[in-house]
């Protein structure tokens, strides 16, 4: 089956940010190990404690605003109203720009409240250096919603490159220095490294905006359009910001939980505390680094699909609907499928790959098997992102909030049982992970079906992905367990993986040779 134009520019919009996305979380993981090196596991882990707040209060302030800003924006270009269009960018800035200023004095002015909560008044340094970053990224957010508003997904792959490459540059000498006074300095000076990394991706954008504006304003504008007032542009960007906001909210929120309440439950279990943060470190700052980097991939899915969805959902077009949310949900399988059996079965040998070096011996061995079960998340959530961005294409952004709702209160009820039994403590996180996820996944899918007006794809969400994964998986079980631990060859199993994968993927037709014409069309976005 040819895709369309617009499903090739999905496609494409996948492509670019999944392909930065995999190389984003790779420098996360790559950026982790001189961090443990220089600041050690204690260090890191108060690296760690600090991210839920600010990630909790970065996803109040600017989570739900950009996906309206997207949806609005490709909304009004689908009408030939980019003069409406552009009024939803300027008015989305500034409530962009004073929600992180509130953040930013929030998290400044309550530091020490914030450490004191965790536990660890060595932590508010941290929260202080990081706090300024709040306002920049949600400056940030707003330029790209609008870029991907336009699907051109090229800015947004680009900062975020620029994010991640400046850590390295920029954090790890600050934690450096920061370190030689202290181990919280050390951690706060990474922190401080984010946030000048985030004004230069800052820079970029306005600089890239104001270079591109007078192409925007060449576009073809319906003379009959009506110019909407301020006000009504604003309500609506709320309307459909909050529910998403909420939603998005959740997961953090279960992490601002988690990092205080895993670290009381390890000691609950028995742990002292000198053994409990390094176990919590292991997890919160190598583990789920590493599971980040396919999840890399499903929100490259996520963001393509809203702006292509909301834009037929403005025209009326029920069967692009259909054929795009089938795509999105196609590639959803497709990346989830191999990364979670991959990662699962090579979970020591990827570990140790990355930390061999760092981790004693005990962590590394607890690590891999963290690893080996959070990887199995990825799948789910990488459908949960599909479908969540579906519905909210649909206009149907309240029951993805719902769902994540209640997957999220299992998981805040399995961690604090579970991580409070001797003998599975720690353990206990990654298993409240798959149940949450789970929980989010099933009715997702109902409502993706059911407002889609679509039928579920077996063969080719399920069957033809799942043949490929079983191929995949047998062939890297075999050869690990045929070939000594070492990264060469950990490298090759990795590669032999994906090679098998691709072949009797389109062997079974799960990716036709027209999926990877669209990826080669990749950078031609939008402009």
């Amino acid at each position: 089956m040819q895709l369309t134009k617009t499903q090739k520019s999905i496609v494409g919009g996948m492509t670019v940010l999944g392909i930065t996305g995999i190389v984003c979380k790779l420098v996360g993981v790559l950026f982790s190990i001189p961090l443990t090196w220089l600041i050690g596991a204690e260090g890191v882990a108060l690296f760690q404690l600090v991210f839920p707040t600010y990630n909790l209060l970065l996803t109040i302030s600017s989570a739900g605003l950009p996906v309206a800003i997207s949806r609005m924006v490709s909304h009004c270009l689908a009408r030939d109203d980019p003069r409406n269009a552009r009024r939803v960018f300027r008015i989305a800035l500034w409530m962009l720009t004073a929600l992180g200023f509130l953040c930013t004095l929030l998290m400044l002015v309550g530091s020490d409240f914030l450490a004191a909560r965790v536990g660890e008044p060595l932590a508010a340094p941290g929260y202080i250096a990081i706090a300024p970053c709040l306002i920049l990224v949600c400056a940030l957010s707003a330029f790209r919603g609008f870029m991907q508003g336009q699907q051109n997904m090229v800015p947004t792959a680009t900062s975020q490159l620029i994010e991640q490459v400046g850590k390295v540059f920029i954090s790890l000498p600050l934690a450096y220095l920061g370190y030689q006074r202290s181990l919280a300095y050390g951690a706060a000076g990474a922190l401080l490294g984010i946030t000048l990394v985030e004004a230069i991706a800052l820079l970029y954008m306005v600089l890239l905006y104001c270079r591109r504006r007078l192409l925007f304003q060449q576009l073809v504008q319906d003379p009959t359009a009506e110019i909407l007032p301020g006000r009504v542009l604003g309500s609506r960007l709320v309307r459909i910001a909050i529910p998403i906001t909420i939603s998005a909210c959740i997961v953090p929120l279960a992490q601002f939980v988690d990092s205080a309440m895993l670290l009381n439950r390890m000691m609950v279990a028995g742990l002292s505390r000198d053994v409990a943060l390094p176990l919590y470190g292991l997890f919160s700052g190598l583990v789920i680094r590493l599971i980040n980097i396919p999840t890399g991939l499903a929100l490259a899915v996520a963001m393509s699909l809203v702006p292509a969805i909301s834009a037929a959902m403005a025209v009326h077009d029920r069967k692009a609907i259909v054929r795009q949310s089938d795509l999105g949900l196609r590639f959803a399988f497709l990346i989830g499928f191999p990364c979670s059996v991959g990662m699962s079965l090579l979970a020591e040998p990827i570990m140790a790959f990355f930390y061999a070096e760092t981790l004693s011996a005990e962590h590394l061995q607890i690590a891999s098997e963290l690893l080996s079960v959070s990887s199995l998340t990825v799948v789910l959530f990488t459908v949960v992102q599909a479908t969540s961005s579906i519905l909210q294409g649909l206009h149907k952004q309240r029951i993805p909030m719902y769902t994540l709702l209640a997957g999220v209160a299992c998981k805040i009820v399995l961690n604090y049982v579970l991580v409070g039994i001797p003998g599975i403590n720690i353990h206990g996180a990654p298993i409240s992970s798959i149940v949450c996820y789970t929980v989010s996944m099933v009715p997702n899918l109902y409502y993706v079906l059911k407002h889609g007006q679509m039928k579920f794809n077996w063969m080719g969400w399920i069957v033809r992905p799942g043949v490929a994964t079983a191929a995949m998986g047998l062939i890297v079980f075999i050869l690990r367990e045929l070939l000594p631990l070492n990264r060469l060859w950990t490298l090759a199993e990795v590669l032999a993986g994906v090679a098998v994968y691709i072949g009797v993927a389109l062997l079974v037709k799960a990716i036709t040779p027209d999926d990877f014409r669209a990826f080669r069309r990749g950078g031609k976005q939008k402009h």
